[in-house]
């Protein structure tokens, strides 16, 4: 092949993967909203951290979002506190505003809760002429002295974590994209480089500090609070207001880690490698084998399919084991490399720009080869129904769930723990510019999933588990928890905040399906 062709074709994929396109910097012209009674108390109580538009701190709060939907809300007012005792002091006049209301029988007010604002789904962390409260103040990263563990302000985002444990050789389990905030990702359970090792990212929080619906400040361990401490463990923002967690850290020095170029042809054998891989020997399970994310790409710009892996070892090996059956593939290049667990988080971060619209959903299967072979046809369904909108980038993603992941760590509410065979996280994202095209997209997606799902419940492949922090709007998690494990959290959610709170006034996260009209 001439070089010349080999240089462009490099350059296409390059832009399908990485790229990149940045909204207008221009602040967008809020209107000022009349303020509610319980916003009047917020700012007269708290008068340094409660804000409203159009103010810089308004502006820029909105335009931080990681998801133009997101950006398209405008709350009523912010609250950013600066310290747990002024975030307690909101809840409690959040909750008095909602005992008001319950009492008169009146709709709840409606706040949201904010970490790193990284959710692509509307309403998950703003509120429209609503109260969003703001953790990113809350942003502490501060290692024990004995280097067994970390404290973590809910508002940090891995970036600030890993750029702290790296310069001490420190690692923990937490979030494959640096810009991700951690309180989101580590409520809903949390896959990570290291959860072959260790398992899922809540499966290591030693304990967390967390703002009752009451306002009252309590700490959720193993040996205090451990019922909560468990409900925790994937059971999102339903029972309270979490300010910070003590993650369990260990020892590492950089990691082998990059991206697999490869142009779409080669998806047939991409799918028999990366089912091999999840299919393999136990006896050969290598717990510094991290992933693989495979990923097929469609970009509307170029008109050009094609596939990316990445592939992370949380050893300092240039080429480990582990990537052999997708090295014998064929790729175009790769970027893979050793380096610091900041620059490996990172690069999946800059594979994922802000201000676009955006959308996720998911699914989880068992890894049969005829299954994963018809999931890719759905996807390539999904390339032509989609195919004239504009700016779209829509992927499929796979990624194995073995039940040795599962099993390490401590007891959480996730229900995975009975699992005795390899499964597979399939994962749809689609971003696109037009909120116009918004109503064809999640129509297009939602009819993808549901084809896969009929198609896996028919062969019977299926599994219920879905990954909470790659879900839909639409879709139910906590079902596929398990009957037991959601019936828990439900008990759970009534002993710590019986009047429901967090059920019926707090939008974003996944609820629990409970009646509280009856608290």
């Amino acid at each position: 092949m001439p070089t010349l062709l080999v240089t462009g074709l490099i350059v296409i994929v390059m832009s399908l993967l990485v790229h990149r396109m940045r909204t207008s910097s221009n602040s967008p012209g809020f209107v000022c909203l009349e303020r509610s009674e319980v916003t009047a108390t917020l700012a007269e109580t708290l008068p340094d951290i409660v804000f409203f538009g159009p103010s810089p701190v308004f502006v820029e709060f909105i335009q931080s979002y990681w998801a133009m939907q997101e950006r398209d809300i405008v709350p009523q007012c912010i609250v950013r506190p600066r310290s747990v005792g002024e975030l307690a002091t909101a809840i409690t006049i959040l909750k008095r505003d909602y005992d008001t209301r319950t009492c008169r029988e009146d709709p709840p007010l409606l706040f949201a809760i904010r970490s790193g604002g990284h959710s692509p789904i509307p309403g998950s962390a703003n509120m429209d002429n609503g109260i969003v409260i703001d953790l990113r103040l809350l942003n502490e990263v501060i290692p024990s002295e004995d280097g067994s563990s970390v404290t973590i302000g809910t508002g940090a985002r891995w970036l600030d974590v890993y750029k702290t444990l790296d310069a001490r050789d420190l690692a923990v389990a937490g979030g494959r994209n640096s810009d991700v905030g951690v309180g989101g990702l580590t409520l809903g359970g949390g896959l990570s480089f290291y959860s072959p090792r260790v398992g899922f990212v809540c499966n290591n929080i030693l304990s967390y500090e967390v703002v009752l619906a009451n306002g009252t400040i309590t700490t959720a361990s193993e040996s205090a609070e451990p019922r909560l401490w468990r409900a925790l463990k994937g059971g999102s923002n339903n029972f309270g207001v979490v300010t910070s967690f003590v993650a369990r850290t260990f020892p590492s020095l950089n990691v082998s880690s990059g991206f697999l170029y490869m142009l779409g042809s080669k998806a047939d054998q991409m799918m028999c490698a990366f089912h091999d891989y999840t299919n393999a020997d136990p006896g050969t399970y290598d717990e510094y084998s991290a992933g693989p994310l495979v990923c097929f790409s469609y970009v509307q710009k170029i008109s050009l399919q094609a596939i990316a892996t990445y592939l992370v070892y949380t050893k300092p090996e240039a080429w480990p084991a582990c990537s052999n059956g997708f090295k014998s593939v064929g790729r175009l290049w790769s970027t893979v490399k050793t380096r610091s667990l900041t620059s490996a988080a990172s690069e999946l971060a800059s594979s994922s720009p802000p201000g676009l619209r955006q959308l996720f959903i998911t699914t989880t299967v068992k890894n049969d080869l005829a299954t994963l072979m018809e999931i890719h046809a759905f996807y390539k369904s999904g390339v032509k129904a989609m195919r004239q909108v504009k700016g779209m980038t829509w992927t499929l993603v796979l990624q194995p769930l073995l039940p040795v992941m599962a099993n390490k760590g401590q007891a959480d509410s996730m229900g995975l723990a009975d699992r005795t065979e390899p499964l597979v996280i399939v994962l749809f994202t689609a971003v696109w510019e037009k909120k116009t095209d918004d109503e064809l997209v999640g129509r297009t997606t939602r009819a993808t999933i549901s084809d896969i799902d009929a198609f896996a419940t028919m062969k019977g492949t299926a599994d219920p588990y879905r990954y909470l922090t790659d879900c839909a709007s639409w879709q139910s998690p906590f079902d596929g928890y398990g009957a037991e494990n959601k019936r828990f959290l439900q008990q759970m959610s009534k002993l710590y905040d019986p009047e429901g709170m967090f059920q019926r006034a707090c939008v974003g996260g996944f609820k629990l399906d409970m009646d509280v009209s009856n608290p």
